[in-house]
């Protein structure tokens, strides 16, 4: 057999000293400082070490470390800021690469590595494994995933429970309707990145569905907790109401796993601490989310009102159940303003369009000016929300639609529908909106109709079919100027008759009955569905399932109307069956 090569036996080449030490130093206690707090950012700091020693020549100032790795602005410009401090303590020719008194040295494993390292670690637990001789520590045990209070996470998957406690809920929602529910318990914006990033709250769903917290079906996207969802949700709802209906072992074994998971989930979000503070008592009472007090929302009732079905009085009213820690809004806290389809404002040849602008500010009626897919003119109750220092813009208030909309038509427009069949798809998508006074405001009424394609005698029995047949309520004005009165009468009317309710969130599924607390104290409630939820769900060309398609063929059927073709659907949901 061929000798084996001689060992070479010599003394090791020392390292150079690093021409940096300064930098050097402050970012070894900015990374002790990070590691002390258990953020993330002390693997940044240590890869930045890394590459600084690496680095033979010296640097004037922190922008010329911008050439090297895992140097951004943020650490440079905390270097910059330290170097003209140093500079300003030790006079401007203070010399800026000798090794100050007790700097760390370069080749020290405290500088080159973070103790305990998750490499040694890994290391160590795989020579336990193998050998069983990996130095006689015990193996650490992996520690479960918790959002961070408050953050994205955190919102989706307290967001989803919450949903999917709600009495004959569907089981899932959509991203607008997550979001818009889930952003009044999240620090972050879902949908507006913070400056200097490209992550929104929104991002952390994807980590959710890769821990398969969330599950994620259908196209539109519908989104669901897991069953290792549901359990951990349910134990951040505990923590969040601070209750004790949870297990003691289970609130221990989750305050340990708080404790060290910024060693084990490299870029991940932050732990959440679930040791009930008055802090986070303050901040739910701030949210104006009462969870422990039983939700029922009552609708308005109906009256006479210029025959809108206005009334003072709650006392007959259709009732809803709501979700135990639905968002409300409380007297004092919105506003009420018209919104008008943009399509009412611009485009077309005719003044009408612009007069109906001039006409709404004169009268001055606050309105604002949105797409809205069914109808022309809603009403919604905005929350006041006061502006922040220091933003562009101040935060986005909640908004809950009222259960009045109206849907204009001038004579030509409704000879038009008539004639090309979007007279009776209007209606049906009208009745299917979710709000429960839909109204037809009809113009231009008497001499104009002789003119049309239509006799006059037909497009008034089409107006007495919506009335009497649809069930529908049709005011009839001559132009543009009594519209407009209308609208503002209307306005100003919603506003005194809602101005001592309490508003309800509730979705567009749920319609029940029941008593409400607040209603038994004296205070009318009301249940309302969110603009979002109203207008996502109004949407005309979104994708649709087999049954909602079966539904539209037989509504094509000469004589089948809608609730004959509901009829059907209860017998044969698809064609197939």
């Amino acid at each position: 057999m061929p000798a084996s090569e001689p060992v070479r036996l010599g003394r090791k080449r020392a390292l150079p000293s690093c021409p940096n030490p300064l930098f050097l130093k402050w970012l070894t206690e900015l990374r002790d400082e990070a590691k002390e707090k258990g953020l993330k950012i002390q693997y940044t700091y240590q890869k930045a070490i890394s590459s600084l020693n690496k680095y033979p020549l010296p640097l004037q100032n922190a922008k010329e470390a911008k050439i090297l790795q895992n140097f951004g602005d943020g650490i440079c410009k905390i270097l910059d800021q330290k170097l003209q401090r140093y500079l300003k303590e030790n006079g401007p020719d203070a010399p800026i690469h000798s090794l100050p008194e007790g700097a760390p040295r370069p080749g020290r494993q405290d500088n080159n590595s973070l103790a305990p390292s998750r490499k040694k670690n890994a290391a160590g637990d795989q020579g336990k494994d193998k050998g069983g001789q990996g130095g006689g520590g015990r193996k650490k045990k992996k520690r479960e995933y918790v959002p961070q209070k408050r953050s994205g996470g955190y919102a989706v998957l307290l967001t989803l429970y919450r949903h999917s406690q709600i009495p004959g809920s569907k089981g899932y929602m959509f991203k607008m309707e997550l979001q818009a529910e889930a952003q009044h318990i999240c620090d972050k914006s879902f949908t507006v990145p913070d400056l200097g990033s490209k992550y929104t709250a929104w991002s952390s769903v994807s980590t959710l569905i890769q821990k398969s917290f969330v599950m994620k079906t259908h196209n539109p996207a519908r989104y669901s907790l897991t069953e290792e969802g549901l359990a951990l949700a349910e134990r951040l709802e505990c923590v969040e109401q601070g209750t004790k209906d949870g297990p003691e072992g289970d609130r221990e074994e989750a305050r340990s796993e708080g404790e060290g998971d910024a060693e084990e989930e490299d870029g991940g979000p932050g732990l959440v601490d679930l040791t009930a503070s008055d802090d986070d008592e303050e901040e739910k009472e701030g949210d104006r989310i009462h969870p422990t007090e039983r939700l029922t929302c009552v609708a308005l009732p109906r009256s006479d009102v210029d025959g809108m079905g206005l009334s003072e009085n709650p006392q007959n009213s259709h009732a809803t159940s709501r979700k135990p820690n639905a968002p409300r809004l409380l007297p004092g806290t919105y506003e009420i303003i018209l919104c008008v389809d943009f399509i009412e404002t611009t485009g077309g040849s005719s003044h009408c369009k612009q007069d109906l602008v001039k006409e709404l500010q004169r009268n001055g009626v606050t309105f604002d000016v949105r797409k809205l897919n069914v109808g022309d003119f809603l009403w919604v109750a905005r929350e006041k929300v006061a502006p922040v220092p220091g933003q562009l813009r101040a935060p986005t208030g909640r908004e809950l639609v009222l259960d009045y909309i109206i849907e204009r038509k001038r004579m030509d427009d409704l000879c038009g529908s008539i004639i090309d069949g979007r007279f009776r798809e209007q209606k049906f998508r009208l009745k299917r909106c979710g709000l429960r006074k839909p109204c037809y405001l009809v113009e231009e009424c008497g001499s104009a109709a002789s003119h049309l394609s239509l006799p006059e005698t037909t497009l008034q029995q089409a107006i007495v079919n919506t009335q009497v047949v649809d069930g529908f309520f049709v005011k009839r004005v001559q132009d543009v100027r009594e519209s407009v009165a209308y609208l503002t009468v209307m306005t100003r009317y919603l506003t005194k008759l809602y101005q001592n309710c309490t508003l309800i969130c509730r979705s567009r599924e749920l319609e029940g009955d029941g008593g409400s607390d607040e209603e038994e104290s004296g205070t009318p409630s009301c249940s309302l569905i969110s603009f979002a939820e109203f207008n996502y769900g109004a949407i005309k060309n979104k994708c649709q399932t087999v049954r909602e398609v079966f539904a539209r063929q037989l509504m094509q059927v000469s004589g089948l109307s809608g609730d004959k073709a509901a009829a059907i659907l209860e017998h044969y949901s698809t064609p197939h069956r």
